[in-house]
């Protein structure tokens, strides 16, 4: 999703453009990922929306300069009404301030109140990755499910595999073509915010690729996507995800098993067998140290539960 003419027709000519040109910004020079996009543009869109309703008049510049801090959080209050969550609110807020801080920076226009509204207070999540012997378990089973075709159940190993076997994000996997396959040994992935890394392959995650890839019924072409539907195009996300919930169900797994949740297993199981946290850092592509030092406190969790389970003295 982008911002909607019918957002730019409330609003002001002036507020208009930097609403289109705040969008190329994002789209052309920050590279943000696709989710990205939708979320911010649907974010500042509900947050004009609201602008417009609130000054009775389509708001300009001068409007959104002028906005203070109680219209803020009038703002987040009719989120919190119409029941966004903490998450949803702090995600919204987010986009809004990316939008002033890009107007800010432009010398197009300030707004002194926007830093001083604080952010909804979100729970301290760990990632849920899964156990060794059910990340094991979820490889072995893919694609034997899927019944339409021999290919796509390959299809669907080769992906899983590939997720699980070099840490990537599901958007990662689907965006690689034929020309990125594995050269030597190692990946060449397009990150978040056009950060490319190199990820070493397993011999396993190359062994599932072929298989897939030589039972694919469609012409090789190096400007082909690797992972493609039955159709031919570039596999939807929605499907993978869709093929994850299926054998999810049938293998009896439980459901924090998703395709994120196989990135979230190679860091933690990585870091279980003694990897340190800055390689696994750079195999994540994390910018910050700080969003890759969750996984420690997964470990110290697992430490905890065998401690208990273990220890001789725990039924005492």
């Amino acid at each position: 999703m982008t911002i909607k003419q019918d957002t730019i027709a409330i609003c002001a000519p002036d507020l208009a453009k930097t609403l289109q040109d705040w969008q190329d910004y994002l789209i052309h020079e920050k590279n943000v990922s696709k989710h990205t996009l939708r979320a911010y543009s649907a974010d500042v869109t509900h947050f004009i929306t609201f602008l417009h309703l609130h000054y009775a008049k389509p708001p300009s510049l001068n409007d959104l300069s002028e906005t203070g801090i109680r219209d803020f959080r009038s703002w987040m209050s009719q989120k919190a009404m119409d029941g966004n969550s903490n998450a949803s609110r702090a995600r919204a807020l987010s986009g809004v301030k990316n939008y002033l801080s890009w107007l800010d920076k432009q010398g197009i226009m300030h707004n002194a109140h926007i830093n001083i509204v604080r952010s909804p207070k979100l729970p301290h999540k760990l990632p849920r990755p899964l156990h060794e012997k059910q990340a094991f378990r979820l490889l072995d089973q893919a694609g034997i499910f899927n019944t339409k075709d021999d290919w796509l159940g390959l299809r669907d190993r080769a992906l899983f595999t590939m997720l699980y076997g070099c840490g990537l994000r599901i958007n990662e996997a689907l965006s690689l073509d034929i020309k990125d396959l594995p050269r030597d040994g190692f990946l060449r992935v397009m990150g978040k915010g056009g950060k490319e890394r190199q990820v070493p392959v397993l011999n396993i995650v190359e062994t599932m690729l072929n298989a897939y890839l030589q039972s694919v019924p469609f012409p090789t072409d190096t400007t082909r996507p690797i992972f493609i539907g039955a159709r031919g195009q570039r596999l939807n996300q929605g499907v993978a995800q869709k093929a994850m919930r299926d054998l999810r169900r049938a293998s009896g797994l439980p459901e924090n098993v998703t395709p994120h949740a196989l990135r979230h297993s190679f860091a933690t199981h990585l870091l279980q067998n003694g990897a340190n946290l800055r390689e696994i850092q750079e195999l994540l592509g994390h910018v910050s140290l700080s969003t890759t030092q969750r996984y420690t406190e997964v470990n110290a969790e697992e430490l905890m539960r065998i401690h208990k389970a273990a220890h001789p003295r725990n039924t005492e």
